[in-house]
């Protein structure tokens, strides 16, 4: 299941608010590999296409194509905001560092 956290969902009803897109949903989207396998985006969309699930967290709308709902089963969607910067983070539990790896802990 996609969790979104508070802050996330804080976060995101504020500045759907703001950009007045309250009929908007949260896309999430694969965004290239890395190696912990599929990299993940995020954008704000309107309509889902016939090839989408649509589920909820948290009173905001996810929009995810069928194909991905199987990998992304355990995403967990974060906000965060600290002396590195503020932004969406996006945290997959279920992904292993890949052999050869130097960047995950």
């Amino acid at each position: 299941m996609i969790e979104i956290t508070d802050a996330a969902a804080a976060e995101l009803k504020q500045l759907l608010e703001e950009q007045n897109k309250k009929d908007h949903g949260l896309r999430i989207y694969a965004a290239g590999q890395g190696c912990r396998g599929i990299n993940y985006g995020l954008s704000l969309e309107k309509t889902p296409k016939n090839e989408d699930d649509v589920l909820e967290s948290k009173g905001i709308k996810i929009i995810i194509s069928k194909d991905l709902k199987e990998d992304i089963e355990e995403l967990e969607i974060d906000f965060i905001d600290n002396d590195h910067g503020k932004g969406f983070v996006i945290n997959n539990p279920g992904m292993e560092c890949g052999p050869g790896c130097g960047s995950c802990g």
